[in-house]
């Protein structure tokens, strides 16, 4: 159209090409020695550059003569400085890494704590009255008697005195508890009494009992799950006028474990 300009379809790349020739010229000291560098910092003197070891000096504003200790421009300029910038970035990063690192390390620790108190209150026992060759006998007494088993085949926590014949509970929790007895009337006729009672702190919980002239051996076994607290007495118990007996075979055993904590 007459008169109407036509826009060179150029115009605009060439305009950047002249503008990043121009920052490359600038840049390169040959051509404008001081004028321009991403490394320095000028001063109104011109006195920035390197000093003699290779690094780049600024202007000290409180000295005289014009030009600093040395102190190198990414620590003059930290907010224009890549440098800077790219090492306030890694500082960033070593510090998230180092608190998450300390985070992992408390859970860590918070998981092993609570494994070690699991591991220190597993509590689990298991034993029998003798482990003789030859059947022996234990009863009947006077007095009631609390039964000491001697054999033992496990004594998890150490919680089972075979001295007292007392487990003490070490936490808070549901347990299982397990008893069987046997007896012989050592002739047929004889008044077979195979009688215990399971306790705990003097009071009974169950008690297998047989009491009779017909049977010369019989046996009897519980097991029961109960709540028990932290330093409950467990026993067992032999009635007056009742009597076990037992050999390597074990057919008497007291045993007890606990299925999970309460506290």
């Amino acid at each position: 159209m007459k008169g109407a300009s036509v826009a060179w379809p150029y115009e605009r790349e060439v305009a950047v090409f002249f503008c990043v020739v121009g920052l490359t010229l600038a840049q390169n000291n040959n051509f404008f020695p001081g004028a321009f560098s991403w490394n320095k910092v000028d001063t109104a003197a011109g006195n920035a550059g390197t000093n003699p070891s290779g690094k780049d000096v600024v202007p000290n504003p409180g000295n005289a003569g014009g030009v600093s200790d040395n102190v190198p421009p990414c620590e003059a300029d930290q907010e224009s400085c890549g440098c800077c910038l790219m090492h306030q970035q890694i500082s960033r990063m070593k510090e998230n890494f180092n608190f998450s690192l300390n985070a992992l390390k408390e859970e860590l620790n918070k998981a092993v704590a609570t494994l070690e108190q699991f591991r220190s209150t597993r509590s689990a026992f298991s034993v029998s009255l003798f482990s003789d060759s030859t059947i022996s006998q234990h009863g009947p007494f006077r007095d009631d008697d609390i039964i000491k088993y001697k054999h033992v085949f496990l004594n998890m926590g150490n919680n089972y005195n075979p001295n007292t014949g007392v487990f003490t509970v070490p936490r808070t929790g549901v347990y299982n508890l397990a008893l069987t007895v046997y007896s012989d009337s050592g002739a047929p006729g004889n008044t077979l009494a195979v009688c215990a009672s399971l306790q705990v702190n003097g009071q009974e919980l169950t008690g297998p009992r047989d009491v009779n002239l017909q049977d010369q051996e019989d046996s009897a076994s519980v097991s029961l799950v109960v709540k028990l607290n932290t330093g409950d007495k467990v026993s067992v118990n032999l009635p007056i006028g009742c009597f076990l007996w037992d050999d390597i075979n074990h057919y008497n055993t007291f045993s007890g474990f606990l299925l999970y904590t309460l506290d």
